[in-house]
């Protein structure tokens, strides 16, 4: 069996891939008690007995992890923002190529996508590869998610019904994920984003608008189904997209389902990508790519329905 330890267990991101990982045969789960949680040599000492660490850390505290394991033999999963881009680490959305499993399943360092940018880059980068986006492209990207990607403070508050219906935040442009969608989007120019939290738990829509010629709707969904067309946990729907798009649909799940509306007529398009924040957003993507690491079929404990 491999040796699994998940450092920061009793987060929300933490929670949910230990709930994915519980009962399965092939992994022993390292678990440390409540009174050693926060003891960072009880968990230094448990990251560096696995074989792989998934880290649901703070980006500070996930550095601090990195370079206190270097040289000891255990691959790591970071599930924060801090290795996202940086250079060494494999970005961990197993459909960003058509070679990005084989390159996770070797790699020792993978760095899990965010929520927002697993949407966006599923949207953008076929579509750059294409030649159907340039990477200089004025791309504005709006996003909805539920308020459990927000952390235990947000959580909190939504929970204790204090918070709005909806709110747009990240309006200085300088949202975590951007870095990461330009890299990994294929983007040379930097998108306008405008993310924003829902009255609801789980789940996440990301729209991308743009202009489009004659024809143009129908080849972009062909490049977006091309791409996709082996991928377990993206889904490119047939024909144009419904006229209600719910966040929720597919929560519990590991699936994300892409969209292309418009009118060829109006010159219009809006591409969508619907998924569960906590899943293909976060959770199942770190799983998926434990999975590929440790040789285990890719769906082991996740779903698609």
């Amino acid at each position: 069996m491999a040796r699994v330890f998940i450092d920061g267990e009793v987060g929300t991101t933490g929670l949910q891939i230990r709930q994915r990982l519980a009962g399965r045969s092939d992994i022993d789960l390292i678990s440390l008690s409540d009174d050693r949680r926060k003891d960072i040599s009880a968990r230094l000492e448990a990251c560096i007995a696995a074989d792989v660490a998934i880290l649901c850390l703070p980006d500070d505290a996930a550095r601090e992890v990195v370079k206190a394991v270097q040289g000891h033999d255990v691959r790591l999963i970071d599930a924060s923002t801090a290795h996202r881009i940086a250079e060494g680490w494999v970005f961990g959305f197993a459909e960003l190529t058509p070679d990005q499993r084989r390159t996770i399943a070797a790699a020792d360092r993978v760095s899990n996508p965010g929520c927002y940018s697993t949407g966006a880059i599923a949207l953008l980068r076929p579509l750059v590869d294409a030649g159907l986006v340039a990477p200089d492209a004025a791309v504005s990207i709006n996003a909805v998610s539920g308020y459990s990607g927000g952390g235990k403070a947000m959580i909190a508050e939504f929970e204790a019904d204090t918070a709005p219906p909806l709110f747009v935040y990240g309006t200085d442009q300088h949202h975590k994920h951007l870095p990461e969608i330009m890299q990994h989007g294929g983007l040379s120019r930097r998108p306008v984003f405008s993310p924003s939290v829902g009255n609801f738990a789980q789940g996440m829509i990301v729209q991308i608008p743009m202009a489009v010629g004659p024809g143009d709707i129908a080849r972009l969904r062909s490049a977006l189904a091309d791409r996709y067309a082996d991928a377990q946990f993206v889904e490119v729907a047939d024909g144009p997209a419904p006229k209600r798009l719910d966040p929720t649909e597919l929560n519990g799940t590991n699936l994300m389902r892409l969209h292309v509306g418009g009118d060829d007529d109006l010159r219009t398009a809006v591409l969508y990508a619907q998924l569960d924040n906590l899943g293909k957003g976060a959770s199942g993507a770190a799983v998926q790519a434990l999975n590929l690491m440790l040789g285990q079929p890719e769906e082991t404990g996740l779903t698609t329905r």
